[in-house]
């Protein structure tokens, strides 16, 4: 044991003096805390053989290997014992002193393969490390020949920065299969997440059977079935079909927390209220302030419901909030909370709080009375009013309430846990208050935003792009980073209508999130995770997994000159590309005038421009086009 716990401390201090920037066979991600790559590669036998622990939970990272293994190079491969095994877990007592209970200790060379460990969760991010150390032809889903199966001599050290790495899977506004939601599972731990927050019911449906309360999914769970751009739809008619969408039976549940707990992922429900709940009050208007009203309304579909002209909160259209005063309500919800405890396993469970409209609750002499009854102010205090009750109500099930950070508004339930997404503000309000945080702003996280040129993507309200992605520092300066749970990626899916398309908005900007939840703030780099993307893209090519090329294509920055002229200038998130550009309405390449740096001034009968990226020869990523009257449009809206 002493020996070992040596070892890891040599090897931790050579690992300082080696550049991993340097080398250009390795593409691990998430970055590992220490490589140490030596000469030569393991080549694996004909027949592999793993040694492992007779465990339940060593059984399904061993499960994990074997699938792909076998799939990918059609080897024979049996249990094994330590002395002779082609890949051995091995535990290790008291190594999580060092590496904790999700680190590893991966070592290749002549003998064989050893991944060490102090739980089987290390093993599990070990095997994926090692998958990433194979050639790209492992993602092949049918055994591929000719290929030597070889791995390079290294040693890695290794283990997570955050405990909580999370990805939030939208399945309300959009539904996907129960399948879908375990090809979600399987591609986000390939890069070490272990949480799936699942966002279960919203305006446009209602995704989990509640026993007792039938309709919210005979009702709630079903629309009309609209495609175009979200939120301007027309207002569905009466008659209809309202036969679009789906629901998680509670076995399927039972079926997706089990799945994902054999691969080290925790999943935490959520519902949103009292916000975002149309599908709620649609099922039960009884439920709502204005059941009346609700008795009118439909599950959106797209339409718009929302007046956003002043901000957040917005002011609603029609009426999507449960009343914060009537006592069904509460008795609903602990109704709900108690079945979700009992489903998921995982500590919290989120109740959204998010994106509240009050002029409803403003109208409403059952809320005045309240407020004049418990003293409250103003409407952020019915609302806290209503996020405290329903606190109480989850820690009676021996859970944690966590919020999107408007709990915070009107003063924040004493247990509850905050979810900060208008960026890092409410979290570190959060923190200063000693409650745990999860940071994931809009600025770095939401990977629902456009990827690249609004000319190339479809329509989305921001963007966000890879680079700034990977510069997010989840402990901002001067908060202590005990309260900092960790972070996530959200996936929002009002405009996201099949797993295809999911996949292309998700990788590869997961790929850094990963990398910001795993690996320490001082390892990580942006010009070699780039290097690594591209890497992970073959592999994604050889998987038909989607992916988004938008770190390839030109940054259209268009303002107006001092004299009122259109001005023009190009970036890039890479260094290494030259960007082409045409003012004549013809397709550049490479023989075309090269961006130089500086400012362009379009020619006053310019009517199209189009840029394009090249590595040398080869073209990367999509070309721009945009009219003379979109550029102009964009300059003037950032004179304004």
């Amino acid at each position: 044991m002493n020996l070992f716990r040596s070892g890891i401390t040599l090897l931790l201090c050579l690992s300082s003096i080696i550049s991993i920037a340097n080398d250009t066979t390795l593409a691990i991600i998430p970055e590992p805390l220490s490589v140490i790559q030596g000469k030569g590669s393991y080549i694996l036998p004909a027949a592999i053989t793993i040694a492992a622990p007779a465990t339940e939970e060593a059984g399904w990272v061993v499960s994990t290997l074997k699938s792909q293994l076998a799939n990918a190079t059609g080897k024979n491969i049996s249990a094994g014992t330590a002395a002779s095994a082609t890949i051995t877990l091995q535990t290790v007592s008291g190594e999580a002193a060092t590496l904790g209970t999700e680190g590893y200790r991966l070592s290749v060379n002549a003998k064989g393969i050893v991944i060490s460990a102090a739980s089987p969760a290390g093993w599990f991010y070990g095997v994926q490390t090692l998958f990433q150390l194979l050639p790209k032809e492992i993602e092949n889903k049918t055994p591929k020949k000719n290929i030597t199966w070889k791995v390079p001599y290294v040693t890695i050290m290794d283990k997570p920065r955050f405990g909580w790495r999370g990805l939030m899977f939208d399945v309300s506004r959009h539904f996907f299969t129960k399948q879908e939601v375990k090809q979600f599972i399987d591609d986000m731990v390939r890069y070490k997440y272990n949480l799936l927050h699942l966002h279960l019911t919203d305006d446009e449906g209602w995704r989990i059977e509640i026993k007792g309360f039938p309709r919210l999914t005979t009702v709630g769970a079903w629309n009309v079935k609209k495609e175009g751009y979200f939120g301007t739809f027309p207002t569905p008619a009466p008659n209809e079909p309202k036969n679009y969408g789906g629901f998680y039976t509670q076995d399927d549940i039972r079926e997706l927390v089990k799945y994902a707990k054999e691969r080290f992922v925790n999943i935490m429900p959520e519902v949103d209220v009292p916000g975002h709940s149309l599908a709620t009050v649609v099922s039960y208007p009884e439920l709502s302030g204005t059941p009346d009203m609700a008795k009118q309304y439909q599950v959106r579909s797209g339409e718009e419901i929302m007046d956003w002209s002043h901000g957040n909160p917005p002011t609603a259209m029609v009426n999507n909030t449960l009343s914060p005063v009537k006592e069904n309500v509460y008795q609903f919800l602990d109704q709900v909370i108690t079945q979700l405890a009992d489903l998921f396993p995982f500590p919290y469970i989120h109740l959204g709080g998010d994106e509240c409209p009050k002029n409803f609750w403003e109208k409403d002499p059952e809320v005045q009375a309240l407020m004049k009854k418990e003293g409250l102010k103003n409407m952020d205090e019915v609302q806290s009013y209503f996020e405290k009750r329903v606190e109480k109500l989850v820690s009676a099930k021996g859970k944690k309430m966590i919020g999107w950070d408007e709990i915070l508004h009107g003063g924040l339930a004493p247990g509850a846990a905050v979810m900060s997404w208008q960026g890092m503000k409410g979290g570190i309000e959060a923190a200063r208050q000693k409650h745990e945080v999860v940071m994931t702003p809009t600025t770095f996280a939401y990977i629902d935003y456009m990827q690249g040129d609004a000319a190339t993507e479809p329509h989305v309200y921001s963007t966000l792009r890879l680079k700034k992605s990977y510069e997010f520092e989840p402990v901002p300066t001067g908060v202590s980073a005990e309260y900092i749970k960790g972070g996530q990626g959200n996936l929002w899916t009002e405009q996201i209508y099949n797993y295809r398309y999911l996949q292309y908005m998700v990788w590869p900007r997961a790929f850094s999130l990963a990398e910001t939840f795993w690996t320490a703030a001082d390892k990580k780099n942006w010009n070699r995770f780039a290097q690594k993307t591209e890497a992970h893209m073959e592999r994604y090519d050889i998987a038909e997994k989607k992916y988004a090329t938008s770190m390839f294509d030109p940054i259209i920055i268009t303002t107006k000159a001092t004299d009122g002229r259109l001005q023009v200038q190009f970036d890039t998130e890479l260094n290494d590309l030259q960007l082409y550009y045409s003012f004549d309405n013809t397709f550049p390449d490479y023989f075309y005038p090269a961006y130089k740096g500086g400012a362009l001034y379009p020619p006053a009968e310019c009517f199209m421009m189009r840029v394009v990226a090249y590595r040398g020869k080869q073209k990367m990523g999509n070309m721009i086009t945009i009219t003379r009257e979109e550029l102009e449009k964009r300059a003037n809206k950032k004179g304004e």
